[in-house]
């Protein structure tokens, strides 16, 4: 249908019933199909003290699924940055370039993907980053990776190895192809930042979509091009719900919005059931916010999809799209990103 490719963002969901391991093995199965299908790139994303999300170590999952496909891009959508030492992130995304040549992406976040206790309990020393420090972490991932820092840097004699010390070239896949690392966001200050730095750009629209064209906008404004990326590279994540029937999206769903409604309440738990969804006694309040919320997502039939990503490209001029479709149970998380590579031309209808 278009010529802007299109990926998988994933987090492993896990739903009431099942296991993290049943959730994994789920992922595993998209990734191999979604390579077949013809998806351009699969992501997973960092989350930390979340029962319904099983995607906590994108390093450690990326690996298992390098081993089950061969052409698929993967990467992280993202790592969080600030929870680790990007010398620790440029060698495990080494090991994995080493290991799967030309296939792996670093995306980057400056958020702590969880809550605030778990944040002390990841970075041990209990304070979060500042503004000011995450520019200078994102350099030194930068370096290590690309085997580059200034003369007088301290950390100039120091390898990220794997690494290009040791003939591992940074896979990425724009222009000279030097550095495989993305900056994700949600804001204002992660598209400027990118815009700045001359790197790809992946936009949280999928729970930020009232911000998605203002930060591309800046983004394109402060792009300036580097080493790694000539022009500006826009990539935004949109939540999309595909099934049979109508119907059956509209319950899926609810049971999304169920899962996400919880987390914001500070009570993170497993996705429910399309069943435990009907039977939750929503507050007007609370319906109030399921409407709000799903006025960013995509969701229905075969039709509704295709048209509705067709209006998100046309509306947003994306270099490429990718989606996230959370939904709960196995056969309709497979059947939600199939009906979304029919929507969008990759497999036959």
């Amino acid at each position: 249908m278009d010529a802007v490719k299109l990926s998988v963002l994933d987090v492993a969901p896990v739903g009431t019933g099942y296991s993290a391991t049943e959730a994994l093995r789920t992922s595993t199965e998209l990734a191999k199909r979604a390579e077949r299908w013809g998806f351009h790139r699969f992501w997973v994303a960092e989350h930390h003290n979340m029962p319904g999300i099983a995607s906590s170590s994108p390093p450690v999952l990326l690996a298992h699924l390098a081993a089950h496909t061969t052409t698929l891009r993967l990467g992280s959508g993202g790592v969080m940055l600030p929870n680790h030492a990007p010398l620790v992130v440029a060698e495990q995304f080494g090991t994995l370039q080493a290991l799967h040549p030309g296939r792996i992406d670093i995306g980057i976040g400056r958020a702590p993907g969880t809550d605030q206790v778990t944040m002390r309990a990841l970075r041990r020393g209990g304070g979060a980053e500042s503004v000011d420090e995450f520019p200078q972490a994102l350099g030194e991932l930068i370096g290590f990776v690309t085997g580059r820092f200034a003369e007088e840097h301290p950390y100039a004699r120091m390898h990220a190895v794997p690494g290009p010390a040791s003939g591992i070239e940074a896979g990425g896949e724009f222009a000279t192809g030097e550095a495989p690392v993305w900056l994700l966001g949600s804001s204002g200050y992660s598209a400027q930042l990118a815009g700045i730095l001359g790197l790809p750009f992946a936009f949280a629209h999928h729970f930020s979509g009232q911000h998605t064209l203002p930060a591309l906008e800046l983004y394109r404004e402060s792009f300036q091009p580097s080493a790694s990326l000539k022009e500006p590279y826009a990539m935004i994540a949109a939540g999309v719900i595909a099934a049979d029937t109508r119907e059956q999206a509209k319950r899926l769903a609810l049971s999304q919005a169920l899962s996400m409604l919880k987390l914001r309440g500070g009570n993170p738990g497993r996705i429910p059931s399309p069943e435990e969804a009907e039977a939750y006694p929503w507050t007007p309040a609370e319906r109030e916010f399921v409407e709000s919320y799903q006025r960013q997502h995509i969701s229905g039939d075969l039709a509704d999809v295709r048209a509705g990503m067709r209006e998100l490209r046309e509306r947003t001029q994306v270099d490429e799209l990718m989606v996230i479709s959370n939904v709960y149970g196995h056969d309709a998380r497979i059947r939600s990103y199939e009906l979304i590579a029919k929507a969008w031309g990759l497999i036959e209808e």
